[in-house]
């Protein structure tokens, strides 16, 4: 094994300590970049070695990790994906959430891998991260400032416009909605990282941004990688065709075909076929979308942007088909103007679209079923488009009823009635995304034993809907660590999880494998390859073991998910009783090497050379 670090990593770790304004740097160790390749794995080793096990998401001793990775800045396709690593809010586990644009290539070039910010800033401040290190910036003047006017106003501060790109808090985040998120805007396209809370985070910091200046690092790979890239850029092409002509709103109709879309709080999940071509990708494509977008090195161009006259919209970010299911299906509302509207308004604002959606469709099936007062928490009929964006508002803001709605839909459920908890939907404290816990099998295992709750970045839903694993639990629990394997190692690149799905393979293979050796001047096999991904996983479950919210019985589904089959359309009768639950952890705990209660055993640490993380999460 080599004892330097291959040419495309810039090698070093940024901390910066927001309350002394001090800075640091460390070197990454070059059998570190092999265990854990960068992105995903370089923050799950830094909450790992910073935050205590008994540290609260918004208490100063948790950290906020960026990071990119070995691909950044490459030819290797849409590499222009940064990570963040921090306790989420949410689950008060360990949580990465990843986002697109310009940022993560900028910081790339400054030669910093990984930025960690520690503690917590005495006043109102943005960090400015360049080559030379960062600064603590005071942030006069941009309280209560949406994202995307933090993001220009800083650029302005800076100077350099464009070249100054910026990730922002929106006045969620600074009010520490649980599920607030950060909002990157560049000149061809919005990035958000948006689940788990790391907007609340960074405002429990009192941090409203993170501005980057690029330098000049170019990474440099071993070779051959630019070749093998253009190789496979027919087939990205070929299988990515209706992310290019629709975004993923192009889902809308074939899943709500399957009958797999969840309406009404998850009721039922397939809504008329008139309701959901009103919110679909082909009507957003005819009537309101003025261009497509796209982050930095990509051809593929999934990302649009919508104007709607009528709502004051202008070039707004087109809602993803997760947003469309969180603000429309499960809401039933299909006024694709006010959606959109409600849309732009959550990422002006800081809103996780999913997490606030499916709280807002819980509380109104709490109040349909009279767990909640209409006086005291208005706004709460299925249908109603006007309380849609009227709850954004107030949510954001933690006024009224929205207070509650900023805790999410678990902590809500328990400040209710006994009872309310069958109407969750979600896991971990996370609440679930569009792709059906009940009608996937691949999800249902998949949502269970995912280190992030209820997110389908874990186990991914793309080979179900082509009818791998979707409707049977034989090698369904090894199909879904697997999986968890291949988004780990993904983010970690990092790249876009399209596009690796579209035009690499969705599952770890000679592609990838091959890839990085071309990047590193490695020789991995594909094994190794996978082995790291396993690795990171199991260190992500090593995180939340020790907080206490990794175990069997956390590994579990709604009660709606496995008590209430689907009741109609090409999915009816589908569920997961909690005997096939069970069953499917008994396998998959033995096939990841874990001991009955869902731990990894020290056989297993040892294996995947862990034992020195292991004891620094211990600690």
């Amino acid at each position: 094994m080599s004892d330097t670090l291959p040419p495309v990593y810039g090698g070093k770790i940024l901390h910066v300590h927001l309350d002394t304004g001090e800075t640091e740097t460390e070197a990454i160790a070059p059998e570190d970049a092999r265990r854990f390749l960068g992105g995903n794995g370089f923050v799950a080793k830094q909450v790992a070695e910073h935050v205590p096990a008994d540290a609260d998401a918004f208490d100063p001793e948790n950290v906020l990790a960026m990071a990119v990775g070995p691909m950044n800045a490459t030819p290797f396709q849409s590499t222009s994906r940064g990570v963040l690593g921090f306790i989420s809010p949410m689950t008060d586990g360990f949580f990465d959430s990843t986002f697109g644009g310009t940022l993560p290539q900028a910081l790339k070039t400054t030669g910093f891998e990984v930025v960690v910010l520690h503690g917590r800033a005495d006043e109102d401040s943005y960090v400015l991260v360049h080559e030379d290190g960062a600064e603590i910036k005071p942030a006069d003047g941009l309280a209560g400032a949406e994202t995307y006017e933090t993001c220009q106003e800083i650029r302005d501060r800076e100077g350099v416009g464009y070249d100054t790109h910026v990730l922002a808090n929106g006045p969620a985040g600074e009010n520490q909605v649980r599920y607030a998120c950060l909002v990157h805007e560049s000149e061809i396209r919005e990035g958000v990282a948006g689940r788990g809370g790391s907007g609340a985070v960074l405002g429990s910091k009192n941090v409203k941004a993170i501005a980057v200046q690029g330098g000049e690092f170019e990474p440099e790979p071993a070779g051959g990688l630019r070749g093998r890239s253009v190789q496979q850029m027919g087939r990205l092409m070929a299988d990515t065709e209706m992310l290019q002509e629709y975004g993923t709103a192009g889902l809308v109709n074939p899943i709500n075909e399957m009958g797999k879309l969840g309406q009404r709080n998850m009721q039922t999940e397939r809504a008329d076929p008139d309701d959901a071509e009103a919110i679909s990708g082909e009507t957003l494509r005819d009537e309101y979308v003025t261009e497509d977008t796209t982050c930095a090195n990509c051809a593929v161009k999934c990302g649009k942007h919508v104007s709607v006259e009528s709502e004051g919209v202008t070039e707004a970010k087109i809602p993803e088909f997760e947003s469309l299911f969180g603000t429309a299906t499960l809401q039933e509302v299909y006024d694709i103007e006010r959606v959109i509207k409600a849309n732009d308004l959550c990422d002006r604002l800081g809103l996780d679209t999913i997490s606030w959606g499916v709280t807002v469709a819980f509380a109104r099936e709490c109040r349909e079923r009279g767990l909640l007062d209409d006086n005291d928490s208005p706004h709460l009929s299925f249908g109603d488009a006007d309380g849609l964006v009227e709850l954004a508002r107030k949510t954001a803001r933690r006024e009224d009823f929205g207070d509650d709605l900023a805790e999410g839909s678990f902590r809500l459920a328990e400040s209710l009635e006994e009872g309310a908890e069958r109407y969750l939907y979600g896991a971990k404290g996370l609440e679930f995304a569009a792709h059906s816990a009940r009608g996937l099998k691949g999800m249902s295992i998949g949502y269970a034993t995912a280190t992030r709750g209820g997110s389908h970045h874990d186990t991914r839903p793309t080979m179900q809907y082509d009818g791998h694993h979707d409707e049977t639990t034989e090698g369904t629990p090894e199909f879904a660590a697997r999986i968890q394997h291949f988004t780990a190692l993904g983010d970690s690149l990092t790249q876009c999880r399209f596009v690796s799905e579209g035009g690499w393979g969705t599952e770890i293979n000679e592609s990838y494998t091959e890839a990085i050796n071309l990047a590193t001047g490695w020789e991995l096999s594909v094994e190794d390859v996978e082995r790291i991904g396993e690795r990171i996983y199991n260190l992500e479950r090593l995180i939340n073991a020790a907080r206490d919210v990794a175990d069997r019985d956390a590994d579990t589904l709604p009660h709606r998910v496995m008590n209430e089959p689907i009741s109609d359309g090409p999915a009816e009768g589908m569920y997961c009783p909690p005997e096939e639950l069970d069953a499917m952890l008994d396998t998959y705990y033995r096939f990841r090497g874990w001991n009955d209660n869902g731990h990894p055993t020290m056989d297993t640490v040892e294996r995947l050379d862990l034992a020195d993380v292991a004891a620094a999460v211990s600690e």
